[in-house]
């Protein structure tokens, strides 16, 4: 007998499968359906305002604090409550909420956000320095709120070239005849 290991979108055909086993994989592709449809339908909405204040806190004694972010990109506005010991980004996708993202740790610019008001603790934001913390920049993946917080999301590039564009690009690269010929002399 193979083994098969289904994907998350696929139901299996197999005829080894227990109907229990079926009825699991039906119901997880249903759900998948609902929630791609529903993502769809926030796409196609212009300013949506999420409000979502149902999380506490496991130990129910970590203060929690409003987060609103301003999608830019997809004209959204999120609103949740994210308590102080959990990253944002993980709070977000636990309420079903898409943003940004590529690494999760930290480490490249994907889920970069302006701090409009308040104030996020950072201690693992590799991927911006601590002169755009100052201007206030944060990275939702390792960010934590320290008080209610507005914050808007930010060009990728955008703070990817903030960050190290000014190491990788000094100006306009010269012609150099000379190198050139010494490099076609070497063929």
């Amino acid at each position: 007998m193979a083994l098969r290991i289904p994907c998350n979108c696929c139901i299996p055909f197999s005829n080894h499968q227990s109907s229990a086993s079926n009825a699991f994989y039906t119901a997880a592709f249903t759900n998948r359906r609902k929630s791609t449809s529903a993502a769809r339908a926030e796409l196609r909405t212009q300013v949506d305002v999420t409000a979502r204040t149902a999380y506490s806190s496991p130990s129910g004694e970590v203060p929690t604090h409003k987060v609103t972010v301003h999608d830019t990109q997809r004209g959204i506005v999120h609103e949740f409550v994210v308590p102080e010991d959990q990253y944002i980004l993980h709070t977000a996708e636990s309420q079903n909420i898409t943003l940004p993202f590529a690494c999760r740790h930290g480490c490249c610019t994907s889920c970069a956000v302006r701090i409009k008001n308040g104030q996020i603790r950072q201690p693992e934001a590799l991927g911006i320095s601590a002169e755009l913390k100052e201007k206030g920049y944060a990275l939702l993946c390792v960010g934590f709120p320290s008080t209610d917080v507005e914050v808007e999301t930010q060009d990728e590039d955008e703070v990817y070239w903030l960050q190290f564009g000014r190491y990788f690009a000094r100006g306009p690269v010269e012609r150099d005849d000379y190198a050139l010929e010494l490099a076609m002399g070497d063929e």
